[in-house]
């Protein structure tokens, strides 16, 4: 099939023209979560004409996932969300070359993860990984896109190094445990991620294309329909971008995943000690499953799993021994 046929609508835009769509057949980009905006943003990239597109992500497709995750169905229940999305955009586009990574990112991999890439695309929904992706980004010169989606609400923003502001000058340290919701204790509403997804994928491919890229902060909340675009002022004194301080690269800051042998539980313990408040964790927690908190200790049970945490944010997983397992659950309920 001629490349013209397939691309014939795009390459009529004269932002990108015969020239820059053979320019994205050369080009490489890796999508770091393949949940609500990791699936807009594949299905984007792909029908596009991306070169080579690595997509990663440790999860398998659930039954809640299907609200607002748009490349899967219910037959896909249970499967690996990394292999199963390659597995549908090779049938969609099988011009493009897809790997995909089915492994949970941290400081021993993400280098590894995005060498020699064009450009990184944020759809994860784990600060830390966030802090991740930007040191290494940082350090080794390649732009990346971050991008979030709760309730109503998204947000996205191009960090190009050496030219624009970087994540931690946004935000200078990851957030406490606790302090951030998810769509699991607050919800989202299906059309919010795939809009920032939508745009993460046209800043992506604005990059690839050697075209101008916003360079602000971008908000949208889809429900009022208001759009926002701060600008975010370029630290001098960032730890990363200024000083090439890699904290969480170097693993100064990380959490600590241990398996309890022969309990059948897993303890996390986050990057920073932090004082969670039960009250205020409890109250969006029960809503999920059942909830019991004293001095000590905060319980929350829903089906094969128990969730003990701790005040400075600690928890132990009980029901699996599986550290992906394990940090999925503390994703979903506590936040990172």
């Amino acid at each position: 099939m001629p490349v013209n046929d397939r691309y014939s609508r795009q390459i009529l835009l004269k932002n990108i023209q015969e020239k820059g769509q053979k320019k994205l057949g050369k080009s490489s980009a890796t999508i770091i979560g393949c949940g609500a905006l990791g699936t807009t943003i594949a299905n984007n990239l792909v029908r596009a004409g991306i070169g080579y597109l690595q997509v990663v992500d440790r999860d398998i497709v659930e039954l809640n996932n299907l609200q607002r995750q748009n490349l899967f169905d219910e037959d896909d229940i249970g499967s690996s969300k990394a292999e199963l999305i390659a597995e549908k955009l090779r049938k969609i586009n099988s011009e493009v070359r897809i790997e995909p990574i089915a492994d949970d990112v941290y400081y021993k991999n993400v280098e590894r993860i995005i060498k020699n890439m064009d450009v990184i695309v944020d759809g994860t929904d784990n600060m830390l990984i966030r802090f991740l992706i930007n040191d290494a980004c940082v350090k080794h010169d390649i732009p990346w896109i971050y991008g979030g989606a709760i309730e109503t609400y998204g947000i996205t923003m191009n960090v190009i190094p050496h030219i624009t502001p970087c994540f931690r000058c946004l935000i200078q340290d990851i957030p406490e445990a606790g302090s951030l919701p998810t769509c699991d204790t607050v919800g989202v509403l299906n059309s919010i991620p795939g809009i920032i997804g939508s745009i993460q994928s046209t800043e992506a491919l604005k990059i690839l294309l050697g075209k101008d890229i916003n360079k602000g902060l971008l908000t949208y909340d889809v429900w009022p329909h208001n759009f926002n675009n701060i600008k975010i002022k370029k630290r001098d004194d960032c730890v990363c971008c200024g000083k090439h301080n890699f904290e969480f690269l170097n693993a100064k800051k990380k959490e600590t995943m241990i398996s309890l042998c022969g309990k059948g539980a897993v303890q996390i313990t986050p990057v920073n000690e932090v004082k969670i408040s039960f009250e205020e964790l409890g109250e969006k927690l029960q809503k999920l499953g059942e909830v019991d908190f004293h001095k000590l200790v905060l319980r929350f049970k829903i089906p094969n799993y128990e969730l003990n945490i701790f005040k400075n944010g600690r928890t132990i997983i009980i029901g699996t021994n599986d550290k992906k397992i394990a940090k999925s659950l503390y994703t979903k309920y506590i936040g990172l």
